[in-house]
């Protein structure tokens, strides 16, 4: 008997999209980099995707699966408000699936100690908790981050002012993925006001002062027998941990410390003991996240309009998001050199705060703001001209770049007569790199050998072509293969039996690739106008009227729950 698991249904779950897996087309004249190197560390491979996001997802998924370490994604909230980039008002269910495509393949392009990270509100954020349960597994849930997204109340709200965004973070691996901690800030620093001229005592015996300590509590709740015994204050009071818990330490050690002046008992010598905490010590370690994100610490939506409108004052996007916000979330899921990733890329705040961090990027957008918001501000910040956001906390400088791609067009084209054709905009290149990715090979020519343009392992090749293969020739590429190889083909047409040649897979194209999924489909946004129209509910007749009498004979043979007697 199969286990019943936890799962969100809604209308049309069933139904799922067939990714055509499409190949990325540089277009080296919106490419960008420095004119001259800063440093050693300047990235120049990011990629700047034009396209349909869910398209270009899977276009990425066989080459970059299990290598991206932090994923922050903005979706479109559903909040039925029509926002000027974005037609952000679909319905729930509509919603769901369109996420739940997404999310599928952004998981498996995580590393197994990445995470990923996706802003949303109050509408739909339990359905999603529940969603991304099912599709990254329950046990991965790191946590709900609320982010305090507004500084005032906004007071022509009807009910209650929404001053909070909800970010949802999960594990590929929790068992394995553990956050950076922050750095800590003068104001966490401050508390450590306590000083002893002479608190140390070194090898020869003499005494000497190791800085600023603060108090610490030296009870824990967890209570170990060893753990209970009473402690001698200085002026001779006896003391043991409150009812429910142990001292954090064995008596032995408890001596030790006591020796070392690492204990406090307070200025009067009567207060229960407390640990000193040094300053020195701790100063280096970083500071664990809290899940409450106040504005102050990083950023509001006022601040992250501010830092946009400075790339394109006339058409300032809409739903932002300040640099200090991906700053502390690539901070806690990152590290320099890492490869972060954007799919609702939007005004390009993650790949600018990436890119400041020295982080390698993916960002992909489908609106026109790709070209507008997007480019334009990525070449400010490798100018070294961008000097909003975090710029002065990164110490950035410029330098790096990003290569700009779009997404091919479908493979299969329809004539005027409906025959599939492969699409004419395809050159021999691009046939060859899209078959590979459809097939599941990797794009590998081989100088030397004509038939090697793709390999799934060291011994399993493609070959593709739209030439007509003889009998002839198939018997030569056979040979040529040889035993210990084996070679898929894929061509226009070819004479012969198949079955005779052992180590050969022949297919036709493009007959053999039709039902691998679904073609000329360009266009799978969470936009309103690309969804179908619900099917008219069908008209019912009337239900004939009836006689006082009869009425009343109905309602005397009911009893009490309404059912017949």
């Amino acid at each position: 008997m199969s286990k019943q698991k936890l799962e969100l249904v809604w209308v049309g779950k069933e139904k799922r999209a067939r990714l055509e897996p499409r190949i990325l087309i540089e277009d080296s004249a919106k490419s960008y980099h420095a004119a001259k190197r800063v440093s050693n560390d300047d990235i120049f491979d990011n990629m700047l995707i034009h396209g349909d996001n869910l398209l270009a997802l899977k276009a990425l998924e066989q080459e970059y699966a299990g290598k991206v370490k932090c994923i922050y994604i903005d979706p479109p909230y559903n909040t039925g408000n029509a926002f000027e980039h974005y037609d952000d008002g679909i319905e729930h269910s509509l919603w769901l699936s369109l996420m739940r495509e997404r999310l599928e393949v952004l998981r498996n392009l995580l590393s197994e100690n990445g995470s990923i990270w996706i802003s949303i509100d109050d509408d739909e954020q339990a359905y999603l908790k529940v969603l991304c349960d099912e599709i990254f597994g329950r046990l991965n849930f790191i946590s709900n981050v609320i982010w305090e997204k507004k500084s005032s109340p906004q007071n022509d709200a009807k009910w209650i002012s929404d001053n909070h965004d909800h970010i949802l973070c999960y594990a590929k691996n929790k068992s394995v993925w553990r956050p950076n901690k922050l750095q800590r800030t003068d104001a966490m620093n401050s508390i450590y006001c306590n000083s002893d001229e002479y608190d140390g005592i070194a090898e020869d015996g003499s005494f000497y002062g190791r800085g600023p300590w603060f108090p610490g509590d030296m009870t824990v709740k967890t209570v170990s027998p060893k753990a209970l015994y009473n402690v001698e204050t200085p002026s001779g009071r006896i003391v043991k941990p409150a009812e429910g818990r142990a001292w954090v330490y064995f008596e032995d050690r408890f001596k030790e410390l006591l020796k070392d002046h690492r204990i406090t008992f307070g200025k009067s010598g009567n207060n229960k003991p407390c640990i000193k905490r040094f300053l020195t010590e701790i100063e280096n370690d970083g500071v664990v996240p809290k899940s409450i994100w106040s504005y102050k610490d990083v950023g509001e939506n006022r601040n992250a309009r501010q830092e946009v409108k400075v790339f394109n004052l006339s058409d300032p996007f809409s739903t932002p998001k300040p640099e200090r916000l991906i700053e502390r979330i690539l901070t806690l899921g990152s590290n320099k050199g890492d490869l972060v990733l954007d799919s609702f890329l939007g005004s390009g705040t993650t790949a600018a705060v990436a890119h400041k961090m020295g982080r390698r990027w993916i960002g992909i957008e489908l609106g026109d703001h790709c070209d507008t918001h997007c480019a334009p501000r990525l070449k400010k910040v490798i100018d070294g001209e961008d000097q909003g956001g975090i710029t002065k906390s990164a110490n950035w400088q410029g330098g790096g770049g990003f290569r700009y791609y779009n997404l091919a067009p479908s493979l299969i084209k329809f004539d005027e007569w409906g025959n599939p054709v492969i699409n004419k905009q395809f050159d021999e290149h691009m046939l060859v790199r899209a078959l590979c990715k459809i097939e599941g090979f990797d794009f590998a020519p081989s100088p030397d050998t004509y038939w090697k343009q793709g390999k799934s392992t060291e011994t399993d090749f493609i070959y593709i072509t739209t030439q007509h293969l003889t009998a002839q020739m198939l018997t030569k590429l056979n040979d040529d293969v040889g035993q210990k190889n084996s070679l898929l083909i894929c061509c226009g047409s070819f004479d012969g039996n198949v079955e005779r040649y052992g180590n050969l897979t022949i297919k036709k194209i493009p007959k053999a690739i039709l039902k691998k999924c679904e073609w000329n489909h360009d266009d799978y946004s969470l936009e309103i106008k690309n969804l179908p129209f619900a099917e008219p509910t069908p008209s019912q007749p009337a239900p004939a009227k009836k006689s006082f009498k009869k009425q009343k004979a109905d309602k005397d043979q009911l009893d009490l729950f309404g059912e017949n007697k």
